[in-house]
């Protein structure tokens, strides 16, 4: 995020030093608030276009279905599902991976931080009920996928 230093301190001393540990501009008083607006914008703009604000890695699509790790809140073309803490952490670990297949074992190991001893089912049936909240036909499904004798995953 861009650092606007607005100051009464107008010393090119203090500028330099303002610059020198961070700041990205530095407006002294008295200011023009259309002169600050601009400015504002200006470092708005460029930040957006470096691309810094797209990055949010809480974010996660896949085809229409969207992420929100830190409202823990997802969406199906956006419309809110709700979903359980366990089917939730499924469905963000298959989507931070996408097309990445991952086996029953190893979704229960990391979902659960257990043995995952006899664990397919237990697997099996929480990717059910999140196809049954998510998917339009859940017996042809368009984002959770099975690879037959390998696991899951998701695909936009």
């Amino acid at each position: 995020m861009p650092v606007i230093l607005l100051t009464a301190k107008s010393e090119d001393s203090d500028k330099i030093l303002g610059l020198t540990v961070g700041a990205d501009d530095y407006i002294t008083k008295p200011f023009n608030p259309v002169e600050v607006s601009a400015r504002v914008k200006s470092q708005l703009r460029r930040y957006m276009q470096l691309g810094a604000g797209n990055v949010r890695q809480e974010l996660l699509r896949c085809g229409g279905i969207e992420v929100d790790d830190i409202q823990k809140k997802v969406m199906l073309d956006g419309e809110e599902i709700s979903l359980t803490p366990t089917e939730y952490e499924i469905l963000k670990l298959l989507m931070q991976h996408p097309g990445q297949v991952f086996s029953p074992r190893e979704i229960y190991r990391r979902i659960w931080n257990d043995v995952p001893y006899g664990s397919e089912n237990t697997v099996a049936v929480h990717i059910r009920h999140i196809r049954e909240k998510l998917e339009i036909n859940p017996a042809e499904p368009r984002y959770l996928k099975v690879v037959w004798g390998q696991g899951y995953k998701c695909e936009a």
